[in-house]
């Protein structure tokens, strides 16, 4: 996935600003006591079953048969819930000369309500497991559990839990596609799928109140921390999530230490969409690359999934979508 970069100083400020009441490192005694009534559980049981599923098809890459049958499959579980699914389909074109045809999934909620909330997460896995330890599987494709499944996952379960409880206000899924056939060397290579979305909205004129952005929310011992782009374009909307994962019980996951600056999905939505974006991504500026051990390997797997980190992703959208 994308880019990533350590923080700056003025982005540190900046972190320390919009996050100030934050604990930098998590806070047990938090975690033990939420201040946030639950309304609406969300089962993360349900989200690992889903991330299972995905993984069930093989490396989602487009062009394959395992990317059809997904985004079939995706397509048929967000009818059964949403009032309305949207399979919008537009043609890019990669930085390696490839065209495809992206197919970006659009689940609406409660769609004549004019306050709405945007939430996404990319469902394509990397053509090519570029930072595998073993020089000989780089050219694999990626399984994508955590970076690609996870937060697809969480918000089909999400999108459940809407079904059987509406919400006070109108929510839109998107699961965007060819986000990860890109390039360290080219910027605009990553979000292709976004890109098209971007340009073309479901919707004329679409403007919810914010947008969240899920981005390898699975892996064992995931810390998510504010986003350096999230904080530039929607300190407020970063503000509301961390201080509501924190009440719901989930600060130990919701850091407040920089967690960097990243090229992901969310950057297109803000500069070419309008929309107040943020990101929820698992960044760890101490590893070499910037992300999890196993980000763009073989090793991204089922066995690396955690339920804990769904729970809190998950739980933390429903609490501020009921409240």
């Amino acid at each position: 996935m994308r880019k990533m970069t350590h923080l700056t100083l003025a982005a540190i400020l900046l972190t320390a600003t919009a996050c100030g009441n934050n604990n930098s490192q998590g806070n047990n005694t938090d975690d033990q006591q939420p201040k946030t009534t639950i309304k609406v559980e969300f089962d993360a049981d349900s989200a690992y079953a889903f991330t299972a599923a995905q993984c069930d098809f093989g490396p989602r890459v487009p062009g394959t048969q395992a990317h059809e049958k997904c985004a079939q499959w995706l397509t048929a579980k967000l009818n059964t819930w949403a009032d309305s699914v949207i399979v919008q389909q537009g043609a890019v074109t990669t930085f390696d000369g490839k065209k495809f045809t992206a197919k970006n999934i659009i689940a609406q909620f409660n769609p004549t309500a004019e306050r709405r909330l945007l939430l996404l997460a990319h469902w394509d896995c990397r053509p090519w497991a570029d930072q595998d330890p073993d020089e000989s599987k780089r050219n694999e494709p990626v399984m994508g559990a955590n970076d690609a499944a996870s937060g697809v996952a969480v918000l089909l379960e999400v999108a459940r839990a809407l079904k059987h409880t509406p919400a006070p206000l109108g929510v839109d899924i998107l699961l965007v596609d060819l986000e990860d056939w890109g390039t360290t060397h080219q910027e605009d290579s990553w979000a292709l799928g976004t890109q098209y979305w971007a340009r073309h909205p479901h919707v004329p004129g679409y403007k919810p109140l914010y947008g969240i952005l899920l981005d390898m929310v699975g892996a064992r011992d995931a810390q998510f921390a504010p986003e350096y782009h999230s904080l530039k374009y929607a300190p407020s909307t970063v503000q509301l999530v961390w201080d509501t994962a924190r009440e719901s019980g989930f600060a130990s996951f919701f850091r407040n230490d920089g967690g960097g600056a990243v090229t992901d999905d969310h950057v297109v939505v803000n500069e070419t969409a309008g929309i107040a974006c943020i990101d929820i991504i698992d960044a760890r500026p101490n590893q070499p690359h910037g992300f999890f051990s196993h980000w763009h390997t073989t090793h991204d797997t089922m066995d690396n999934i955690d339920r804990a980190p769904l729970k809190a992703v998950g739980q933390t959208l429903l609490n501020i979508i009921y409240q």
